[in-house]
């Protein structure tokens, strides 16, 4: 049913194919040597050079939202099952998906900012967003509670006449450290008195606003993740306008569910991609590899080990565009299950299958000479950004056992 991509997909993957032969595959060193000297004196928070030039390239290719459906804004956004496909090319890069303003954070906050925000909160931040004139973050998780429960979000939200007064501090947010993030989507408490879950609410707050404060980059596995990087944010006594507000008071983790959706998708099939370019160098290296006589490759357990890959890959890769169809069919909130079962299963999977290529690398495959540690350390991190696996496994297990109790009444 979804082996084979629609006609329009199969003409933009062959572009986008084509667009990474010619231009990503050859200047991932070229992107490594660039950050590394910014590196050196504290500036590799600036915008990748190489990404601004290859921006109006891929515009020209056609190649530029595909991301966004349903916007009259982005009229060539594809639908979830449609880009799946593309999203898992630019799997195989981690800085690729900027190139074709296809990038986390900026697609789940367009995303939003397209289906909860006003029509002037759109002309403002959607439109440069959409030019890949500016760059966004989202502020959710906090250092002082377990975001895996979003109610427990303590940030303050306070009305002050025609503003809102917002005190607390964030961390991982991505893309809050490039110069060009302009907005920032924050999420906090309006009514920490109300009901579990119309406490929170959700700002655009302008990243220039006085008491604004990002105080220091966060690593993963030692990653610095420049340009864009996950910062810590400190909001002391932030005042926006009431218009900033999205959607309303109350409904910010209605919007949170609808956002995360789309984003957990993205994660999945981006992991794929990682994993299959990760069994691809997988393979190169145990047939170049000679040990006990004969290529590794012929090595009883390094076959096991390529069969299982293969399996898992295209075992996630079914999950991953059920859950895409799903979607587009019935709507996020009705693929919930299906959402949550390949956000487990796909970071899982590409873990495993990066983890025996770089066992099959050896040191090389720890070392900072091959893009497997790199590619490690962010799978792993999956696991965990979107809601971790074990709040998925404990959503699946109650929608299943939702459906025996239905079906015994």
């Amino acid at each position: 049913m979804f082996a084979e991509p629609s006609a329009r997909t199969r003409d933009l993957l062959d572009r986008l194919n084509a667009f990474f032969d010619q231009h990503i595959y050859p200047n991932e060193a070229r992107h490594h040597a660039e950050l590394n000297e910014l590196r050196k004196t504290g500036k590799q928070w600036q915008p990748s050079a190489l990404v601004e030039e290859l921006k109006p390239l891929a515009r020209q290719a056609g190649l530029w939202n595909m991301f966004l459906p349903h916007s009259e804004r982005a009229p060539q956004g594809l639908n979830n099952l449609d880009y799946s496909p593309l999203c898992e090319v630019m799997g195989r890069v981690s800085w690729s998906g900027e190139v074709f303003n296809c990038s986390a954070p900026d697609t789940g906050n367009m995303e939003t900012i397209e289906r909860y925000g006003s029509a002037e909160q759109k002309d403002r931040w959607l439109e440069p967003l959409l030019r890949g004139e500016i760059r966004s973050a989202f502020l959710m998780t906090e250092p002082a509670v377990a975001s895996s429960d979003a109610t427990n979000i303590q940030t303050s939200i306070r009305r002050d006449g025609d503003h809102y007064v917002i005190n607390g501090t964030k961390w991982y947010s991505s893309g809050a450290g490039v110069p060009t993030c302009a907005i920032f989507i924050v999420m906090g408490k309006t009514d920490p008195d109300g009901p579990r879950h119309a406490q929170q609410s959700m700002v655009l707050v302008p990243r220039d606003t006085p008491g604004v404060t990002v105080l220091r980059p966060l690593s993963v596995f030692g990653y610095d993740d420049a340009p864009h990087g996950h910062m810590e944010v400190v909001l002391k006594d932030v005042r926006v306008p009431v218009a900033n507000i999205l959607l309303g008071e109350g409904r910010g983790f209605e919007i949170a569910q609808g956002r995360l959706g789309p984003g957990r998708i993205h994660h999945c099939m981006r992991s794929i991609g990682a994993a299959e370019r990760a069994l691809e160098l997988m393979c190169d290296r145990l047939q170049n590899r000679i040990a006990f006589g004969k290529a590794l490759s012929q090595q009883s357990v390094w076959a096991e080990r390529i069969a299982e890959s293969r399996c898992m890959i295209d075992q996630a890769r079914l999950l991953t565009l059920n859950a895409a169809y799903k979607m587009d069919t019935v709507g996020n909130k009705d693929a919930r299950a299906e959402i949550a079962m390949i956000k487990v299963v796909a970071p899982n999977m590409s873990c495993k299958v990066v983890d025996w290529a770089i066992q099959a690398y050896g040191a090389a495959g720890v070392s900072q000479d091959t893009w497997l540690a790199e590619a490690y350390a962010h799978q792993r991190t999956v696991r965990i950004v979107d809601g971790p696996d074990e709040v998925h496994r404990n959503a699946i297990a109650k929608i299943e056992l939702g459906k025996r109790a239905a079906a015994k009444a």
